[in-house]
């Protein structure tokens, strides 16, 4: 997948901000202020996205290209390595689920807004 097209996605889903709070390379996606997903602009070579502790583990016995969240907490994010075992639909599909478990933590009334 490319950046772009990466990009595009995140944006897709309702309440997002991409944002750079960290430096200048490393982009975050946020809904409503939660992040979700982050990766490497210069060198987008993976993704970092929240996980279920159950799920994070799961996903990193079965796919090679998953491990365990790049200086994020190891419990609750994987980083995905693009390129290898993990398809683009696949990506997608955990980018949504990190974006669900970003929003379910946001108070009732913010979840409401996003329809959530």
């Amino acid at each position: 997948m490319l950046l772009a097209d990466y990009q595009k996605y995140c944006m897709s889903f309702n309440g997002v901000t991409e944002e750079f709070p960290f430096d200048d390379v490393t982009l975050v996606y946020k809904v409503k202020g939660k992040i979700f997903s982050l990766c490497n602009i210069e060198e987008f070579k993976s993704v970092s996205l929240k996980c279920d502790p159950d799920d994070a583990m799961a996903q990193r016995e079965a796919f090679k290209a998953v491990i365990p969240g790049y200086h994020l907490n190891k419990k609750h994010w994987n980083t995905i390595k693009l390129g290898e075992d993990v398809d683009d639909d696949r990506l997608r599909e955990w980018t949504a689920d990190s974006w669900e478990l970003a929003a379910r933590g946001l108070p009732k009334k913010v979840r409401q807004e996003l329809g959530f």
